[in-house]
């Protein structure tokens, strides 16, 4: 980042307003999300994503640099696993409360530390395993409650069901983390972004044929909020990044669940159980560990670089 770019409060307020859009994404979708195909809700999320992604590369002069890739089959794999993911987190969220959803979510970057060691042998240090595995205990604590009642009422459990699909959806996040990973290697984050909604939009069109349903004019109006909110939440977030590193803006992620439970208990009357607010509190702390313990490693190898170049 060039330091005439730097300002780290700009950047926080877009990784905050990027929460607010997202979590608005997420509001539509639960009050319009019952009775509705995922494949149709998925199908409204990216199309009317592309909207505002479209118009704001067109303005930066980046929307034909942004058609142009060299990985097509790269994008197609992070559409595939993205919109699983997505389809298994929206059936969770209209299954789950929503405070309880944000919460189990927040093992997506830890199971992707995980996956990045197996899958593309990064090296792990004892400290961020050892975050991890905390991390890990805080999610189950928050899930545990909720798996048990398989015993009683097996597939027929909503809570049991939507936890399931969000922590399905987790991992299923933190594989196309890892997708981007490899892509970001050869395109440009415009590329990445717009065709990641161009292959889920088309993607999720294919459900049609297994049946959609009519919508009300109300629902109609949730669905393409949803796709408006998600797509300029992804510019928020995108832009962020560059005014502030990472480790300044990464924190901010957890805001989710203070605003999350307020949009939670007045418009759907939900409120956090304690085995929920204990679990999500030892998950934000092991992932802010995480992002602290990754920040000082990068002090560390930027001052080995500066001491080893020749003055």
């Amino acid at each position: 980042m060039s330091s005439d770019q730097s300002n780290p409060l700009t950047g926080i307020l877009m990784k905050v307003s990027s929460i607010v859009f997202f979590l608005g994404m997420q509001t539509s979708i639960k009050l319009a999300g019952s009775g509705i195909p995922l494949g149709q809700i998925t199908f409204y999320r990216s199309a009317f994503a592309l909207v505002p992604i479209i118009v704001y590369l067109a303005w930066k002069g980046e929307l034909r640099a942004g058609l142009h890739t060299n990985n097509p089959i790269g994008h197609l794999k992070r559409g595939l696993i993205g919109i699983s993911a997505m389809s298994a987190g929206f059936y969770g969220l209209i299954l789950l409360p929503m405070p309880d959803a944000i919460a189990i979510g927040y093992a997506m970057p830890l199971i992707a530390v995980i996956f990045a060691a197996v899958f593309l042998r990064e090296t792990v240090r004892f400290y961020r395993w050892s975050a991890v595995t905390v991390g890990l205990v805080g999610v189950m604590i928050i899930s545990w409650p909720k798996l048990t009642l398989f015993r009683e009422h097996g597939l027929q459990s909503d809570a049991a069901v939507g936890a399931i699909a969000v922590l399905l959806s987790a991992a299923l996040g933190a594989a196309a983390m890892l997708q981007v990973r490899q892509l970001v290697r050869e395109e440009k984050t415009p590329t990445i972004v717009l065709y990641f909604s161009l292959v889920a939009s088309l993607l999720s069109a294919v459900t049609w044929f297994f049946g959609w349903v009519i919508l009300s004019w109300e629902a109609l109006a949730l669905m393409v909020m949803a796709g408006f909110c998600g797509g300029v939440g992804q510019i928020l977030l995108t832009e962020s990044y560059r005014y502030a590193d990472v480790s300044t803006i990464a924190p901010f992620e957890y805001t989710s669940i203070i605003f999350g439970s307020v949009i939670a208990y007045f418009l759907f009357g939900e409120v956090p159980t304690l085995s929920t607010a204990i679990g999500a509190a030892i998950v934000v702390a092991a992932g802010i560990f995480i992002i602290y313990r990754e920040h000082r490693l990068g002090l560390e190898r930027r001052a080995a670089r500066k001491a080893s170049t020749p003055q």
